[in-house]
Order: C-alpha cells, then structure tokens, then sequence
C-alpha cells in the first residue's frame, strides 16, 4: 500500500455537487487523488450512482436538489449520519441558460438563481458550522466569466446568477477570515462539457473559438486543479478571491 501522508485531503471528506456531470467529475478524481473521501451529489439517483462506481475509491453517492433547501438538509444530515461532516465544499452545481433579457421568462429566472445560486447558499449555511467548529475548511463556488463579460453566449439569468455567486464568495471570505476556512471561486470560461456542446450550435463552436485568445476550450481537468490548489493546506492565506481561468479573455 502506498504512503498517503503527503496527501493533504487523508482524513477529510469533500462533498462536490453537480458531480455527475464533466467537471464535477474531474473534481472528484482530483480530490480523490489528493486522499479525499468523496461526497458525489446530484439531481438524478442513477446517474450520481454511476458517478460514484466510476470513481470507487469508497466513494458516496447521493441524489437531491440543490435549490430545494429542506431536500439539502435531508442530504446533509444524511451525509454526517453516514460519512462525517464535509471539510470541502464544492459547489459546482450549475445549468446554463442563453436567453437574453427580452427572452427570459420569470420561470427561467427563477429556476436558474435557484440552482446556480440558492443552492450554493444553502449548503454553504449547512456546512459551515461544522467547518468552523473544526478550525478548518474550504469552500469553493463555480462562477463563470460570464459575471465579468455579461455573457457571450449565455443569457441573463445565467450571467447574473453567476456574479451573484461572486457576491456569496465575498460576503462569507469576509464572515470567515477567523475560523480557518477559506471561501473562493473560479471563473471558468468555455470548459469543455457537454452543457456547452448541446447549448451551441455548431456556428457558435466555431465562433467561440475564434473569440477566445488562447484558441482553444478550458479542459475539465485545468478547473479541477485550481480546485484542488485552492482547498490545499498552502492555499489558507487565499480567501475571497476569484480566479480566472479564461484564456486570456480578461485580465484584472
């Protein structure tokens, strides 16, 4: 059996929603790598159940929605029950949308602030008493370029629930700054994923590509590795911060 003393997730549990899809799973297996016990969480019992037999390594699996906050306080307590208190926190669940405002219905508005959004608030308030308690603790949001461009491609809902998540970040960094958890995130654009294949037709592909400076998709594996750099032991003294991871189109 191999040392897992260097690995500095050995002992902790991480909890990653959204983790049935693309980049949830490279979160997974980064965390895993780094001798994380895995929480995969997502809508859909088959498809998170798939997830975690991909993965193994004891992983656990476990199917709610995210923008339902009693259906998160079932999962939590279900996950303490039978694995422990989270130490990460992913919050990686996300749908996109690409209406603009005149298209945007209040339904879409209000499922996509639910899922991008309120979910993140939801889990982040669940998990964060146990983190605290312990002295240690890391949060990270998925946010997107879009926050800072307005969107491309995506629509309103989209973008503005992405800045919101930006605002989360901010406002529990500043609550936090004395407890030993870090709360950040990143601001992907374009990852490779199937949400971003079936939401563009083939011109706007194209299109992307042209418009992004360093010509090409962010690989799933490049988000997971901020991430993993972000809940590490010598990322502590990081809180607060977004990181973009946009290739080259914004710079700040």
């Amino acid at each position: 059996m191999k040392s897992t003393e260097h690995k500095s997730g050995t002992g902790k549990i991480a909890l990653i929603t959204g983790a049935a899809g693309t980049m949830g799973g490279a979160v997974a297996r980064g965390l895993i790598s780094e001798g994380y016990r895995v929480v995969v969480a997502d809508v859909r019992k088959e498809d998170v159940e798939d997830a975690a037999r991909e993965l193994g390594n004891d992983t656990y699996s476990i199917a709610f929605d995210v923008s339902d906050y009693e259906a998160c306080r079932r999962a939590m307590d279900t996950v303490r029950n039978d694995v422990g208190d989270p130490a990460v926190l992913v919050n990686n669940a996300g749908i996109l949308a690409q209406n603009k405002v005149a298209g945007t219905t209040p339904e879409e508005w209000r499922r996509v602030m639910s899922i991008n959004l309120d979910g993140a608030f939801y889990l982040s308030q669940l998990c964060l008493p146990a983190m605290i308690e312990q002295k240690w603790g890391r949060i990270v949001n998925t946010s997107s370029y879009a926050a800072k461009s307005g969107g491309i491609t995506a629509g309103t809902a989209y973008s503005v629930s992405k800045a919101a998540l930006i605002g989360l970040t901010f406002s529990l960094a500043a609550e936090t700054t004395k407890t030993g958890v870090t709360v950040n995130a990143i601001a992907p654009a374009y990852v490779r994923t199937p949400m971003v294949d079936k939401q563009l037709t083939d011109e706007q592909r194209a299109e992307v590509i042209k418009k992004i400076p360093v010509g090409r998709y962010c690989e799933p594996e490049e988000y997971a590795h901020v991430v993993n750099f972000l809940v590490s032991p010598l990322a502590g003294f990081i809180t607060g911060e977004v990181i973009d991871q946009n290739g080259g189109f914004h710079f700040d």
